[in-house]
């Protein structure tokens, strides 16, 4: 398989700065490419050379199997796909592939159809996300489509400058804001009321303190919480005593199952919060996210920020693996695209 464009997650950069302990050798889990060849006993008659394809990276049963952590990724010209993986559907042929390097956001727009689906059972007047990375931005620039046309947006920024880049993009959320404004109660009008639900977008040493804040800013109002921000577990919040967070999160993996487990938890003051995580989509998730990519190209375009080829990667990835900060060639970086695709 030959990818054509990959996409660097928040993960990749875990991976990158020794937060994680995942083994593959090489990176990267989002993108398209192109089947080159097929083995012996492939009965998809869709897979076959020349066809676009798009690679569910997490296996909802076998464990071996998770694209870019377990398993050799996408950020390079030539890629084996196991065969556990095609027997098990995980290779997705696309009819039309989004324009441009756009693809790099299939499988982050995926994960937030998967949380919005989830979310959406509770009939939210507001949705506050916490995270200014890909994912925390596609919530946002989705929420009135997949969780309702009222439903309002809270975005949390973790640094000036993920605020800063928000404030000049036309997609923004009603009201963006930083950590230090949510905990000193800032839109406590819109939070403190009705039913709100939380996305925690956070790099995994931030998802508990991002959680535990939301709480904190949400005293009063039906609370659902998705956890879309890793955990290394045991992890445990002073908010609700002997619950392993982790495995609140890992009961669902790879889109199963249907419908997915959602935990109704008691506060350690008596409050009932809804709580889910998921590890992964479903493989429907991923291609009506590349049919929503082709539909409305322009309300996603911009957060794709940078692009390079694999020599060039090479040279970012190093530095972001250095540093804290999300800053390529003077500017903010939301997601970055990587053109893989080498002359045949």
């Amino acid at each position: 398989m030959a990818p054509l464009v990959a996409g660097v997650c928040g993960t990749d950069l875990q991976i990158l700065r020794g937060l994680r302990d995942d083994g593959a050798p090489v990176l990267g889990h989002e993108g398209v490419a192109r089947i080159v060849d097929v083995g012996p006993g492939v009965a998809d008659p869709r897979l076959v050379p020349g066809a676009h394809v798009v690679v569910n990276p997490t296996h909802p049963t076998d464990p071996s199997f998770l694209l870019g952590h377990n398993v050799d990724g996408m950020l390079q010209a030539r890629m084996l796909v196991p065969a556990s993986a095609v027997g098990g559907g995980l290779v997705l042929p696309l009819d039309e592939v989004p324009q441009g390097n756009l693809a790099v956001l299939i499988e982050p727009l995926a994960v937030v159809r998967y949380a919005a689906l989830a979310l959406r059972e509770h009939r939210p007047d507001t949705l506050l996300v916490v995270g200014d990375g890909t994912v925390g931005h596609l919530a946002v620039r989705t929420a009135r489509r997949w969780l309702g046309p009222a439903v309002r947006t809270v975005h949390v920024h973790h640094t000036d400058q993920g605020l800063e880049w928000s404030a000049h993009t036309p997609h923004r959320a009603d009201r963006p804001i930083g950590l230090a404004d949510l905990a000193a109660g800032e839109p406590a009008g819109m939070l403190g009321r009705g039913r709100v639900a939380v996305l925690i977008a956070t790099p995994a040493p931030a998802t508990l303190p991002g959680l535990e804040l939301a709480l904190r800013a949400t005293e009063g109002a039906d609370v659902a919480v998705d956890l879309v921000g890793g955990l290394r577990g045991p992890a445990l919040s002073p908010f609700f005593p002997g619950v392993d967070l982790a495995r609140t999160r890992a009961a669902n993996c790879g889109g199963e199952p249907r419908p997915p487990v959602v935990e109704r938890l008691t506060t350690a003051d008596g409050r009932q919060v809804s709580v889910l995580g998921h590890r992964g989509v479903a493989n429907e998730h991923l291609v009506y996210a590349a049919a929503e990519l082709c539909r409305d190209p322009e309300s996603f375009r911009d957060l794709v920020t940078h692009e390079t080829d694999l020599a060039g990667a090479a040279e970012i990835l190093t530095a972001l693996g250095r540093s804290e900060r999300r800053t390529v060639a003077g500017r903010r970086l939301v997601k970055l695209a990587v053109r893989t695709a080498v002359p045949s």
